[in-house]
């Protein structure tokens, strides 16, 4: 039977019966600690692809050394993937430039246009579709949600990683709606944990009357940006949930877990015959409010009523 032929009866098959053919999917991370991951091999198991029975998962990260993820593109290229899996802005990047015939479906990715990965989330064309986490439009509400937490906040102290590209439209996104809230935004880069201590002296100094992350890759300053939030009894809003969770104040964030889970429905559907650029890039529905009442306490901040009602996470 020619190749083709052979593709139109796989293709004509049940579900049930496609699946049990291997699949190999490759995923490309920059790193290794996102906590919402366990829900993409759920949801494929879900979905009925079970590792080592039907699915082969090819997973590369670059743990934290972006520079490492071309040769890591190239590393799962030769596994011969069906689809890979780029996760964040710049493994979705590195994929792009590895590969312009292998479908892609980005994930957690802040600013998918700006970014030049599709030119339309409608209809993005080419071989990449797939998640936005839309952090790229979210530096208002956060700014906001930690005005209602910080009611007297004149000043606020924004804190990014400037390798980070989807940094770049929030710092807009911050410089335009900051002067309609009465409040006066400051930048603060921290490229490296070791320069965490002195940035919080400045922004003390400042006199901020809180802090914001921005989104992007900012995980491993989350740490030290705990321990300084206690020492100077600074407000700080965080990024994700499990940050929250490991003695951050407060967060608001897509719902990183249910993204996955989008994620995989997408990887179903290319592995079922879905083209990946007919595919529309979605945009996240839920949003995560969590929030420290212990860390709150320690710094001698009162949590409104208002935020504890809306709240989907509070730690006690």
């Amino acid at each position: 039977m020619k190749r083709r032929e052979a593709l139109v009866v796989l293709l004509a098959l049940p579900l049930g019966a496609r699946a049990q053919a291997m699949r190999t999917v490759g995923v490309l991370a920059p790193h290794s600690e996102d906590p919402g991951y366990a829900a993409f091999p759920e949801e494929l198991r879900r979905l009925g692809y079970e590792e080592g029975r039907n699915l082969r998962l090819v997973y590369r990260s670059a743990d934290w050394k972006h520079d490492r993820l071309p040769a890591l593109a190239a590393e799962i290229l030769q596994a011969r993937p069906e689809v890979i899996v780029a996760v964040n802005t710049p493994g979705t990047r590195a994929a792009i430039q590895a590969t312009r015939t292998v479908p892609i479906v980005m994930t957690i990715v802040g600013d998918p246009v700006g970014s030049g990965f599709v030119s339309n989330l409608a209809r993005p064309g080419g071989n990449v579709t797939g998640v936005s986490n839309m952090t790229g439009a979210m530096a208002a509400k956060r700014i906001s949600v930690l005005r209602e937490l910080v009611s007297r906040m004149k000043r606020v102290a924004v804190l990014f990683n400037p390798v980070d590209p989807v940094t770049k439209p929030q710092i807009q996104d911050v410089n335009n709606s900051s002067p309609a809230l009465g409040i006066e935004a400051r930048f603060f880069p921290v490229k490296v944990k070791e320069e965490l201590p002195e940035v919080f002296r400045q922004m003390v100094a400042w006199k901020a009357d809180a802090g914001l992350w921005l989104s992007g890759q900012a995980n491993t300053f989350q740490p030290g940006t705990v321990a300084l939030t206690m020492k100077h009894k600074l407000p700080v809003m965080v990024t994700l949930r499990s940050d929250v969770e490991a003695g951050g104040l407060i967060s608001y964030y897509p719902d990183n877990a249910e993204l996955y889970r989008r994620t995989a429905a997408y990887v179903d559907r290319i592995l079922r015959g879905d083209k990946a650029g007919d595919l529309p890039v979605e945009q996240p529905t839920k949003f995560e409010l969590a929030l420290n009442l212990k860390t709150a306490r320690a710094i001698g901040l009162t949590v409104p009523q208002s935020l504890l009602l809306r709240a989907d996470r509070v730690i006690e």
